[in-house]
């Protein structure tokens, strides 16, 4: 007699191979995305959930600042190349020193073009991308019509945001401008 052949599956190998892959994929997915620091972003002065959640309020009470008021920074600029830009975009960047900076800020009515000296000014020089490198100034004192902030130290070669935050009863700007220490 004729022996049968006997036939062998290969079904339960292909899933438990599929499955062994599978797992391997998710466990080096979470590996490396867990190893790529998270950094908060600090747009309007504030943690971005604050933000996110408030912005609204945040967009009215800018609105109202707009309309009676404009902020000016007295600073060195110059035109500076978008790195990493598919369009070539160059912009004004004010030009920081390495050791201490003094930034002076202007806050102007609108209608009669007079200092507005009764400001709650805060001040915030940053990093694009991080806020570990952040110095933060609050109650930035109001001398000969012009906000004063001193002793900022710039120790890191690299791009910077100057922000300040003006604040009037309801009213609150913003100003945020670009800023470079070049090596």
């Amino acid at each position: 007699m004729a022996k049968k052949r006997k036939e062998i599956s290969y079904w339960p190998h292909m899933i438990l191979g599929f499955l062994i892959v599978g797992i391997t994929l998710s466990y080096w997915t979470v590996k490396s995305a867990s190893s790529i620091p998270v950094q908060e972003s600090n747009e309007y002065m504030m943690k971005y959930q604050q933000a996110d959640l408030n912005i609204n309020e945040i967009l009215k009470r800018k609105a109202l600042f707009d309309r009676d008021y404009t902020i000016q920074i007295e600073a060195e600029s110059q035109m500076h190349k978008v790195e990493n830009s598919k369009a070539h975009k160059e912009q004004r960047v004010v030009v920081l020193k390495p050791g201490k900076n003094t930034f002076v800020y202007q806050v102007y009515t609108r209608e009669s073009k007079e200092p507005a000296a009764d400001m709650n000014v805060t001040f915030l020089l940053t990093r694009p991308h991080t806020t570990h490198d952040d110095i933060y100034r609050e109650n930035i004192p109001y001398k000969g019509g012009k906000y004063v902030v001193t002793d900022i130290n710039i120790t890191k070669p690299g791009r910077y945001i100057l922000q300040l935050r003006a604040q009037k009863g309801d009213a609150v700007g913003y100003s945020e401008i670009p800023g470079l220490l070049q090596k």
